[in-house]
């Protein structure tokens, strides 16, 4: 019998997962952490402190309730524990009253027919006088709660990993070749949320604690070099395949991208979509042609700039894909490439990957563009090659898609 949550903790979980989780855009982000002061990051602690345990309890009460007998796997109940960890120590952690020079002045808004709007209660951030007197404790009370956040970052490190454990338990216990639609749907709901939360805790902690950088704001930089960050993840992927395959120089990648092209996003993101997409091109071309051949065909890396999006097209020539596969190249733990061995320390990092055959790489990259309103799409052509399309938004504007 699987273990439960104690009931008066599981009752308080469920209590918090009744409120609606409050989205979040790239571009409020940057407004907000410009010109940070103790002020405003202690309303953005207040805002977190409420925001992150609905977060975590509306996918406590999720792994509880899963399809399958999921929720009693071991490394399930595994990152319920975590979660349900989480949440307790956020919600115990101590108020502390508004500072009066802080509270919001009554504003009287009113809207096109004259209607009197309430003002918001629960939002990202509350602007601040920058001159109002902000007590010695505000500061302290930041610094505690930044540490907390830390630690239970750190703490959900592993939880890819983890949570794919119980999917291949789950699939070897029921014999299944593939998750279906419910198990798939759970875990972009439940990887979408991370990535959020996650997101959320890494951009307080780096605008608390890291020095004012030019054209960055906490972890999003307002001018991401397109070119850079692509030349960074070509390098990257081709030396890890090098180092997978034995080969002397790796297929190489020809970039096609305006050395000037520059827009506000988290430049950890993109790399990781692309350095995921370009070793799936990698693998394919030298798996296609084999690792003693003279010549490979090389890459192509190719970035457009429209007026809401940034495209970018990686093509290669490795084979492509059977149009009979092309559904199940965003089901978790599918991939065309041998199985991998365990690592020893799974999960201490989402962006560590080997060459290929975990199955996580493509639809987790589709959810990080998802996350800020762009997408992942894949054309192939079986027996010549496949282009994969990541569309980026430029706007800035799109909320979070929370589950």
């Amino acid at each position: 019998m699987a273990a439960r949550l104690p009931e008066a903790l599981y009752d308080k979980i469920k209590f918090f997962a009744k409120f609606p989780q409050t989205s979040v855009s790239l571009r409020q982000m940057v407004e907000f952490g410009t010109k940070p002061t103790v002020g405003t990051m202690f309303k953005a602690t207040q805002f977190l402190r409420e925001e992150l345990p609905v977060r975590l309890a509306h996918r406590v009460v999720e792994l509880e309730n899963l399809p399958y007998n999921l929720s009693n796997m071991a490394s399930v109940r595994r990152v319920r524990d975590w979660y349900a960890e989480s949440f307790t120590e956020l919600v115990d952690f101590p108020r502390m009253e508004t500072p009066a020079a802080l509270k919001a002045r009554d504003r009287v808004t009113v809207d096109a027919n004259g209607h009197v709007v309430p003002p918001p209660i629960h939002r990202y951030f509350t602007p601040v006088d920058p001159a109002a007197a902000v007590p010695a404790e505000c500061e302290a009370y930041n610094t505690a709660f930044v540490e907390l956040i830390e630690n239970i970052k750190r703490r959900h490190d592993p939880t890819v990993a983890t949570v794919a454990q119980g999917i291949k338990e789950l699939k070897a216990q029921h014999g299944l070749p593939h998750i279906d639609a419910q198990v798939q749907n759970f875990l972009d709901r439940f990887y979408m949320s991370r990535i959020g939360i996650r997101m959320l805790i890494g951009q307080h902690v780096a605008l608390h604690k890291l020095p004012a950088r030019d054209d960055y704001v906490g972890i999003i930089c307002t001018k991401t070099n397109v070119a850079q960050v692509a030349q960074e993840a070509i390098d990257n992927a081709r030396f890890i395949c090098e180092d997978h395959y034995a080969l002397f120089s790796a297929p190489n990648v020809q970039l096609y991208c305006p050395d000037d092209l520059h827009f506000m996003y988290v430049p950890s993101h993109l790399h990781h979509m692309l350095f995921e997409l370009l070793k799936n091109s990698l693998r394919a071309v030298v798996e296609r042609y084999g690792p003693d051949a003279d010549h490979f065909p090389p890459v192509k890396v190719v970035v457009a700039e429209g007026r809401e999006d940034i495209t970018i097209k990686v093509s290669d020539e490795g084979g492509g894909i059977a149009r009979s596969g092309m559904p199940l190249i965003w089901t978790y733990l599918y991939t065309t490439a041998p199985a991998q061995p365990e690592p020893e320390t799974p999960g201490s990092s989402d962006f560590k990957a080997p060459m290929a055959g975990f199955g996580y790489g493509l639809p987790l990259s589709r959810l990080y563009a998802r996350y800020f309103g762009g997408d992942l799409r894949l054309i192939s052509m079986e027996g010549y090659g496949t282009d994969a399309y990541l569309h980026l938004s430029r706007l800035s504007d799109s909320e979070e898609p929370l589950p």
